[in-house]
């Protein structure tokens, strides 16, 4: 066996075992771009070797995407299929596991219409809400594990032949997923443990304000009573441990979707369904945005807003240090994945309820009163730099240092 091979063996066994850790008897979901398939097929035999009952493969294809993005009719695009909704809610209430093999083409819908990719975007989340909840609220395990798309892979080495191009792109994925350590399955519990120690001393804090302030940025987001601050490994509701996102760097809670104020900058390109939106700023009052401005992608960036309500709330405060390996690797990846765990981040949309207190037992009118912002989307961007500060306000009025260029400060060092 080559050393490529064994080492994309080990990122199959750490997708099932840290990722969705599949258990004997469930049934597990595989979403993947067709040019994944020699990696799906071993996905798959190895969830059928550790027992899965059924593995099901829903095949994506950048092409056809194109097509029916630049040419199909409106009808067709304001229309999801209620079939394909109703089986993957079906799967999802039997327990199915889920993952995404992810390397989207970052300038795949570069050329489509922006309000055409709205339409869209937003039939499919409405469809699919039911099925987002089993993910969002964590009750069913689920992943995102990366794939080098050869369109992603010429983005980022434009310079390479393709072959090479994705020769490079595996080797950061296999570096940032931790497949290049000695024993994978051990580096990836004690980067658990780490993340582990960071959410619990945030945890104890409480802290009722988080103040962020870099260049183009001062924002200030409050934090709903008794929020949850989670990272790393998560727990389904059946007591299941896995891995939402690999790689992961991220510690994150829930903003109060009333209780942000002020501006924030971009730092890095957000890719939003195959559009690029760059170098923007949005301006909130009482955690709605109220004015926003971008050098590229405005249109799109303005669609994304216009999606609901809650899209012009946010449902996500992220913390990751500029020393996480995604950041020193010095790439930018045009993929949210990749790019939010290299950066501070912040998430328009909807929040994870798990981020709150008993708030996966909360109705609707009580999420809202407890400050869980509710939308059809939940969009990453990166706002962290190495010029970062951010200070935790205690109840009290007091403040402590959280970040120092883009650093974890004060209690948070040690």
């Amino acid at each position: 066996m080559s050393t490529f091979q064994k080492k994309l063996e080990q990122y199959a066994d750490v997708a099932l075992q840290k990722g969705v850790n599949i258990q004997e008897g469930q049934g597990i979901i595989i979403n993947a771009p067709i040019e994944a398939a020699d990696f799906v097929h071993i996905l798959s035999a190895k969830a059928y070797g550790r027992g899965a009952k059924d593995v099901h493969v829903q095949w994506g294809d950048n092409v056809l995407t194109y097509m029916k993005m630049k040419h199909a009719a409106d009808e067709v695009l304001e229309n999801f299929p209620r079939w394909r909704a109703e089986g993957l809610e079906e799967m999802a209430k039997d327990g199915y596991s889920v993952v995404n093999v992810y390397g989207p083409d970052p300038d795949l819908l570069k050329d489509v219409d922006s309000e055409r990719v709205a339409k869209a975007n937003k039939a499919s989340a409405e469809a699919l809400t039911t099925y987002r909840d089993y993910i969002m609220e964590d009750k069913i395990t689920w992943t995102i594990v990366a794939f080098p798309h050869p369109d992603w892979a010429k983005k980022l080495f434009p310079n390479e032949p393709v072959a090479s191009a994705q020769d490079k792109l595996w080797e950061q994925i296999f570096h940032i997923t931790r497949i290049d350590k000695e024993d994978p399955m051990k580096a990836w519990d004690e980067h658990n443990e780490n993340l582990r120690k960071a959410r619990e001393l945030l945890n104890d804090k409480q802290f009722k304000k988080l103040h962020y302030k870099a260049p183009g940025t001062e924002l200030t987001i409050e934090l709903p009573k008794n929020h949850i601050w989670a990272g790393g490994a998560a727990e389904s509701v059946k007591g299941v441990k896995f891995n939402p996102n690999m790689p992961t760097e991220e510690v994150f809670t829930m903003p109060h979707k009333y209780g942000v104020n002020g501006t924030v900058r971009s730092t890095m390109p957000f890719n939003y369904d195959g559009n690029l939106i760059e170098n923007f700023s949005l301006t909130f009052e009482e955690g709605k945005v109220v004015d926003y401005k971008a050098e590229s992608g405005e249109e799109s960036l303005k669609y994304l807003l216009e999606t609901d309500e809650g899209a012009k709330r946010l449902g996500e405060v992220a913390l990751v240090p500029v020393e996480s390996p995604i950041s020193e690797s010095g790439h930018v990846f045009y993929n949210t994945l990749f790019d939010e765990n290299a950066s501070c981040h912040i998430a328009l949309g909807k929040a994870y309820p798990t981020n709150v207190e008993k708030g996966s037992e909360m109705s609707a009118e009580e999420r809202d009163k407890n400050g869980v912002n509710d939308s059809l989307v939940h969009e990453d961007f990166m706002i962290g730099s190495a010029e970062l500060d951010i200070d935790g306000e205690k109840e009290d009025g007091t403040f402590e240092p959280v970040f120092r260029n883009g650093s974890w400060a004060g209690d948070f060092r040690k």
